[in-house]
């Protein structure tokens, strides 16, 4: 009996045979065909893998370094076991909780400093350098779920046991690293060695983790000073400790409790509170320095259109009277729109917009005049005119919502004094456990999934497939202005990935195994599993999650 497979190796283009019972390290040993960057994992017939995956069965493979979106993540994840390694090694009974990203990096904090001194920050980096050293291998295992408990409660991981307890499975995926253990939403390096470079610094009270450039993983990303963002982030997740609602397994908790309803009420409160106060800042400079232009800028699905209508009615009740405009409707006919290196179509770029035609009309707005304002189609991709004319009184306020809304080539004839600008975007704050944070590129990808879904005409696959450009074009065009913003807010909902779970996990399930983008669907569906759904049916018609979800008040 033949006991070899084939293995189609995609990088190489080329095949060969293999034992069964082979490993993805193995093959990719024999082949030959690592780049100037180390493999981290692969995909597996479209799906991904960690290294020491064995293979039984024919595959077609595909091995990624640090340079893939995937597998910089597969880096962070492994450096974080690292650095709690170390934290536990030198400071035994004490917590790293890995709160956040900012400023191209990671914030963390341990528990029992206050403000963590650089003496010690220099000790838990002098201990990861002996980790790496060492090359030890980082070992994924299936246990029983009560052995895991078990082994948390070793360790006092009271986050990674709620989880357990209230996602209940027979067998659960546990990693170890020397003496500890750990869970982790993705695939992890095999060995401490393939961590290469990295720093920590003090950062507020907290540390900062600097981690290597994507593009040019040789490099650590430079620390960009985003202190306003730093605070929102710290705000949101000071106030979801507070509720108790700090990471999935206490979520879950409080919505088998029966306690869904209050937090929806809390989460949109909260929301309207934060609108109130900005429409406040406004207001007071509007009459301080003759504000007329209100611009909301943020990355893809991060809430700007309902956010602009909620602040406009938070302004109408201050006696503003805001002009509603959004910059999507500027989009030139989509066979016009310039196109990315890949040859997609490129809606991130600032040349995707009718510059000269919405600068005339701004200009003619302030001076007086009535403007027919276009509405782009997404489905048909061409704009059309409405028969409404905006015009502007000694009262109104235009409020021009769109992802170049701080991008000073926007609106170059309007001085700055005149401007009050605003950043949005879902900073989530709610974790899986306190090693594993929810990235908020993964909810604003899920926001768009099921809002592309209904209503511009494209699936999931297609969606997945443009993530990565609209990505690129975000690094490119939004986020070097986001500090520039007079004001932050934070769109996420703690509550809203376990309603977009019931909507988002059909459109999922429907990408085929044969496109590369069936792994990433297959990434997202395993992070739902984690949630306990909460239906939809006491969130507000003027939720900003209605305007992915559908059902709200606001026309669009």
């Amino acid at each position: 009996m033949d006991d070899t497979v084939k293995v189609i190796c995609e990088n190489s283009d080329s095949h060969l045979y293999v034992n069964m019972g082979t490993s993805l390290g193995q093959v990719a040993a024999m082949i030959g065909v690592e780049g100037p960057n180390p493999y981290l994992a692969a995909y597996v017939n479209n799906e991904l893998r960690e290294l020491d995956y064995k293979i039984y069965s024919p595959i077609s493979v595909r091995f990624i370094d640090i340079t893939h979106f995937e597998g910089i993540r597969v880096y962070q994840r492994t450096l974080f076991f690292v650095l709690n390694k170390a934290v536990i090694d030198l400071f035994p009974g004490q917590r790293l909780r890995i709160k956040h990203s900012v400023a191209k990096g990671f914030y963390c904090e341990i528990d029992g400093f206050d403000d963590i001194p650089q003496t010690d920050i220099d000790r838990i980096r002098a201990r990861m350098d002996e980790i790496i050293m060492h090359d030890i291998p980082i070992v994924r295992q299936k246990i029983l779920a009560e052995e895991a408990e078990a082994l948390y409660a070793k360790f006092g991981f009271e986050d990674k046991i709620a989880l357990l307890r209230t996602r209940p499975h027979l067998y659960v995926t546990i990693y170890s690293l020397a003496n500890i253990v750990g869970h982790f939403y993705g695939a992890l390096a095999p060995s401490t060695r393939y961590i290469h470079l990295f720093d920590l610094k003090k950062y507020g009270q907290g540390i900062y983790i600097a981690v290597p450039k994507r593009i040019n993983p040789q490099e650590l990303e430079n620390m960009v000073n985003q202190e306003k963002m730093f605070e929102i982030f710290r705000e949101y997740k000071d106030w979801v400790d507070i509720l108790g609602v700090s990471n999935i397994g206490s979520l879950n908790a409080m919505v088998l409790n029966g306690q869904s309803s209050e937090l929806i009420k809390v989460a949109e409160a909260f929301h309207e509170k934060k609108l109130a106060n900005i429409a406040d800042q406004i207001s007071e400079a509007n009459h301080a320095r003759g504000v007329k232009i209100v611009l909301i800028s943020g990355p893809s699905s991060s809430g700007k259109t309902t956010f602009a209508k909620r602040l406009g009615i938070q302004m109408r009740i201050l006696g503003l009277k805001p002009v509603l405009i959004s910059l999507d409707d500027y989009f030139v006919d989509r066979e016009k729109t310039p196109k990315d290196e890949e040859g997609n179509y490129d809606y991130e770029a600032l040349e995707a917009l009718d510059i000269d035609t919405f600068n005339k009309h701004l200009n003619m707005l302030l001076n007086g005049q009535a403007v027919d304002v276009p509405r782009y189609d997404f489905i048909t991709g061409k704009r059309q005119q409405r028969d409404v004319p905006l015009s502007l009184d000694q009262r109104s306020v235009l409020v021009i919502e769109g992802i170049h809304g701080l991008n000073p080539k926007l609106t170059p004839q309007v001085e700055d004094r005149y401007k009050f600008k605003i950043y949005v975007s879902a900073f989530t704050s709610i974790s899986l456990d306190d090693l594993t944070r929810i990235p908020t590129t993964d909810n604003r990808l899920l926001r768009r999934i099921v809002r592309d879904y209904k209503t511009r005409g494209n699936n999931a696959a297609d969606t997945l497939r443009r993530w990565g450009s609209v990505r690129r074009g975000e690094d490119k065009h939004i986020f070097p202005y986001q500090e520039e913003a007079d004001v932050m807010f934070n769109s996420s909902l703690f509550y809203e990935i376990a309603v977009l779970k019931n909507l988002a996990e059909p459109m999922l399930h429907e990408v085929p195994d044969t496109i590369p983008e069936y792994g990433e669907a297959q990434r997202l569906l395993k992070f739902f599993d984690y949630f306990t759904p909460v239906s939809p049916d006491e969130i507000p018609p003027t939720s900003i999650l209605r305007e992915f979800i559908g059902g709200s008040s606001f026309i669009y």
